[in-house]
């Protein structure tokens, strides 16, 4: 019984401390649609999107439902070019 219950504590603390390293990685991230410019240009012109969009893309993704329920800026954010971008960056587009 002691063994499977520092199993279950192992487990535990392994799983508490990945969640506390997501929130901590969402907290640093400041979300303004600003920091996705550099992929103005693969969105709008269906380019391919640049190093640098895909690393702020990354950087970014947290805040993507946030873009995505704002009125002014869904249109954009949720665009098919948009889906085109993330998923050729390796970003899974959120379902919010």
């Amino acid at each position: 019984m002691k063994k499977g219950s520092s199993i279950f504590t192992i487990f535990f603390i392994t799983i508490l401390v990945i969640l506390i390293g997501e929130l901590l990685v969402a907290e640093a991230v400041t979300c303004k649609i600003a920091e996705l410019t550099p992929c103005a240009d693969a969105i709008i012109s269906s380019k391919p999107p640049s190093a640098s969009c895909c690393a702020k893309l990354k950087e970014q993704k947290p805040c993507l439902c946030g873009y995505i329920k704002d009125p002014k800026l869904k249109p954009y954010v949720n665009s098919p070019n948009a889906k085109k971008v993330a998923k050729t960056c390796g970003v899974p587009f959120p379902k919010c």
